[in-house]
């Protein structure tokens, strides 16, 4: 039996249930996966913004950084027909929820809230299912950045690299100096993450929409696609052995103290850094992954919202998305998350030069062609065929697999229904 079915038969069989059980009281309950230092102040602050408006928070955290938990939890409160008020949720996934026919209609906050004015229209689509606004957006986060411990940097006599080349030159000499030169979490997610922003520096922005955006069968099984294996290949060889299921925040933890010299990872990686108190410029280094300095990968993050029982509960609800969507709430969470605000009308002045850095160059790449959506964070292709191409991935990181038997089984995975 497929989810839709089987939420229809649970609503049904909830229906009599529901018209006499008395009315809701004014609560939101939010299913979210950030529970690391920088990610759980944002949440806080949205939790205060509701209970000044009388509305009671309840908390529903997942912890797992790719939000593979927080997706098995939501699937199993809808199929027993209690779904939360609204879910972290992003991408193709909310085209896929809005086909099940469980998402609420939230036209009546995002209209006068005038949304379609203040989004780009790259993010208004996505966040809209046949036309009408199911979710709202908290942010964008660049995923292709490369974080650097400016100290071991200079320890090692290595410079900031600009391409895989000086990447590689960068890397011994950081072994070399005894540090890890890769700081990095051996999860599929955290995989994927680095290939990606290989894929993007080897083969630019045509080449990644359509290997990763497009699925065409012609760039999975390239020559630029071998290379691009090749290059991750030799990536793995700077990794430490113990980074097996390593989370992302404590591989950017070991950047943080000056055991690794490097990671590649999304821009919430920032988050860790000025919950630490260290200052962008002098104590970490912020720039793009190699080969990608044109180029931005986008990851937004969203709350989709769920149909709710009760006037009051549906009341709450609008309410959090309109808080959500508040340059009050977009400045305070992106302050403390590591990504720009995803809405205009944002004042700029209290984000750090990181911040800045990946506002211009999100600018400049939506001009140039340069801007793309991640595939490593559910932007880019449906839940299905990214889990499948993932698995790959996480494969030829674990294994002695070629990148030739690689990109055939990319190719394969890509088919995947």
């Amino acid at each position: 039996m497929k989810l839709k079915q089987v939420v229809q038969a649970v609503i049904a069989a909830t229906t009599f249930a529901a018209c006499i059980v008395p009315a809701h009281a004014a609560e939101v309950e939010v299913l979210h996966y950030w529970t690391s230092g920088g990610e759980a102040k944002s949440v806080a602050e949205l939790k205060k913004m509701m209970e000044a408006k009388g509305i009671t928070w309840k908390d529903f955290a997942v912890a797992g950084g790719g939000g593979e938990n927080a997706t098995t939890a939501l699937k199993a409160r809808v199929i027993a027909g209690s779904a939360p008020t609204a879910a972290q949720i992003k991408g193709p996934s909310i085209q896929e929820w809005g086909n099940e026919g469980v998402l609420a209609n939230i036209d009546a906050a995002a209209i006068p809230g005038k949304w379609d004015a203040l989004l780009p229209k790259v993010v208004s689509n996505v966040m809209k299912f046949q036309g009408h606004y199911v979710a709202a957006p908290v942010n964008v986060h660049r995923v292709n950045w490369l974080w650097i411990n400016p100290e071991v940097l200079k320890r090692s006599g290595a410079t900031v690299p600009t391409n895989f080349a000086e990447f590689f030159v960068a890397a011994d000499k950081m072994k070399k100096a005894g540090f890890i030169a890769i700081a990095h979490g051996g999860q599929p997610w955290q995989d994927a993450t680095v290939f990606e922003s290989v894929t993007l520096g080897v083969g630019g922005a045509e080449f990644y929409k359509k290997a990763l955006v497009q699925l065409d069968q012609a760039a999975l099984t390239s020559p630029t696609m071998i290379k691009s294996f090749d290059t991750l290949a030799k990536i793995k060889t700077y990794i430490d052995k113990d980074s097996a299921g390593r989370d992302w925040n404590l591989a950017t933890a070991m950047v943080i103290n000056g055991k690794a010299g490097m990671q590649f990872m999304g821009d919430w990686a920032k988050g860790e850094f000025t919950a630490a108190g260290k200052v962008p410029g002098k104590d970490f280094l912020c720039v793009a992954a190699p080969g990608t300095a044109t180029s931005y990968t986008f990851n937004i993050d969203s709350m989709a919202m769920f149909k709710v029982e009760g006037a009051d509960k549906q009341k709450a609800q609008l309410e959090l998305a309109s808080a959500i969507m508040s340059p009050q709430f977009q400045e305070v969470f992106n302050l403390n998350k590591g990504s720009i605000p995803v809405r205009s009308g944002v004042s700029h002045a209290k984000f750090d030069s990181c911040a800045l850095k990946s506002m211009s160059d999100m600018d400049a790449s939506s001009k140039n062609g340069g801007l793309v959506p991640s595939f490593a964070h559910g932007m880019a292709i449906d839940s299905a065929k990214a889990g499948a191409i993932q698995d790959v991935i996480a494969k030829f990181m674990n294994s002695s697999m070629t990148s030739q038997e690689a990109v055939q089984a990319l190719a394969k995975a890509a088919k995947t229904q």
